[in-house]
């Protein structure tokens, strides 16, 4: 048969094509640079699914609040009198002005500096000047502040909806939920989001970035600075036990084992001997409170996970959130921030917040990287634009397709993770699904994801005697 991709009309071939002749997958680049599908996403996808909008912790005092956009829109995130959450448009329903111009605080109201109107932080109208001009009193308490549609908190989690019609959350996360709530588990106090917010703009498609995190292939020659570190440091680097998932609803996951340590978990010689004596009584806490099987999934596995659309965990070394804001074809910002225990050590808050900086940090090993990566990608994406070649009308995300037609888990290197996401958000984005070439397998269950395969015991981590995990291995993320 002959490939849709050949079409002479770019706006009529199909966004993505799976051929199942010759397992090959292909993604049209008009998707990542196309005016036309990026109001398509906004009014399909960010307007009627679930965001990620922040977390609880940010806000820990009532009247606390934070600014920020979210799908478009500039909102107000705070924390009422009571302790109740909400989201507001920031935009005064009077004339459309922003209310709160500064980024965070805490008020009780929120003042429109161009006419004086006030409202509680509960969205009620406080106070408005002049009332006696305006008749209606029932009108004038309908001008109260506009809250987002939905809701809901999910360990810690908050996430938002602009429309009524969305399924309760839990059915949006699916199987993304519990490595969501493995996070929580992590430590008996919890988890908090630590001040400060790494803010910055990528000049590249926001799906980009979806890709890039979920892109093991990558990791050896685009971050080949840090590998060098590590080969000259004794650790080799292999991809072994390390497998990409597809999660359901777009969401995808990497899990990551011999992956160089993971604070007050997973102890590792470059932490210190003190931190090996913490993490061996921390480890003890965690098989009392969790069991020994769920602690060894908590604390042994690194997971890189992405929750549709927006929301991006790197539950590595340390723990890092980033929150995906696209502004244009070919611009998103970027919120980052870090999660640590409450009530941490200082020492390994100091620890944690080192080994972050040093790689996934805006300043590290890793992130600088990725950002020239997608941003080169974008620019040759757009360089290529209309120049008639069919072969250049496609990105290509074939590799280790021939476990999706056997419905068997791929490696962290192959593409498989992307593709779970680029099927979902074709359906999504109102385009009806993938074009197949020939017949496509037959449906069955994403494969369900499974432990690793090499414990690390607590026996071993009190003796000091367990292969330090990096020293056998490090995963090619």
């Amino acid at each position: 048969m002959t490939s849709p991709s050949l079409s002479p009309d770019p706006d009529a071939a199909p966004l993505v094509v799976q051929d199942w002749e010759r397992l090959a997958f292909r993604v049209h680049r008009r998707a990542y640079r196309d005016d036309a599908l990026f109001a398509a996403e906004r009014s399909r996808i960010w307007d009627r699914t679930w965001l990620y909008l922040g977390h609880e912790t940010e806000l820990p005092n009532p009247n606390d609040y934070k600014v920020r956009a979210l799908g478009g829109r500039p909102l107000i995130f705070t924390r009422d009198s009571t302790g109740e959450l909400h989201a507001f448009l920031n935009s005064c329903p009077h004339r459309g002005t922003v209310l709160c111009r500064e980024t965070q605080g805490s008020s009780k109201h929120f003042n429109c500096f161009y006419h004086a109107w006030a409202f509680h932080n509960t969205g009620e109208v406080a106070a408005i000047p002049d009332p006696s001009a305006y008749a209606d009193e029932e009108y004038k308490a309908s001008m109260r502040l506009r809250e987002v549609a939905r809701l809901e908190v999910f360990e810690g989690f908050v996430f938002v909806s602009f429309t009524d019609d969305v399924p309760p959350l839990l059915d949006h996360l699916g199987a993304a939920a519990d490595y969501i709530r493995m996070i929580g588990e992590q430590h008996v106090a919890g988890m908090e989001v630590l001040p400060g917010t790494q803010l910055y703009s990528v000049r590249g498609n926001w799906k980009l970035a979806v890709e890039n995190a979920m892109d093991g292939y990558h990791f050896s020659p685009t971050h080949n600075t840090f590998v060098g570190y590590l080969r000259e440091s004794g650790f080799a680097v292999t991809d072994d036990d390390q497998y990409a998932y597809n999660l359901g609803n777009g969401h995808s996951l990497l899990i990551l084992t011999g992956h160089g340590g993971r604070i007050s978990m997973l102890w590792e010689p470059r932490f210190g001997e003190d931190e090996r004596v913490r993490t061996a009584e921390h480890r003890r806490e965690m098989e009392l409170r969790l069991g020994s099987e769920r602690a060894h999934l908590v604390a042994d596995e690194s997971h890189i996970l992405f929750v549709f659309p927006n929301l991006l965990l790197f539950d590595l070394e340390g723990l890092s959130l980033r929150q995906l804001e696209p502004v244009a074809p070919g611009n998103t910002d970027v919120r980052a921030w870090q999660l640590a225990p409450r009530g941490e050590d200082p020492a390994v808050r100091d620890l944690r917040m080192r080994t972050m900086v040093s790689f996934v940090g805006p300043g590290g090993l890793a992130t600088p990287d990725d950002i020239e990566a997608y941003e080169a990608v974008q620019r040759g994406i757009e360089a290529t634009a209309g120049n008639g070649r069919a072969e250049l009308d496609y990105s290509d995300m074939s590799r280790g397709m021939a476990a999706d037609a056997a419905g068997e888990r791929g490696r962290s290197t192959d593409e498989g993770a992307m593709r779970g996401f680029w099927r979902h958000w074709v359906r999504s984005v109102g385009a009806g699904g993938p074009v197949d070439i020939g017949t496509p397998p037959p449906p069955r269950p994403e494969p369900t994801p499974l432990p690793s395969s090499r414990p690390h015991g607590l026996d071993e981590i009190l003796a000091g005697t367990e292969t330090p995990a990096g020293q056998e291995e490090v995963a090619a993320r």
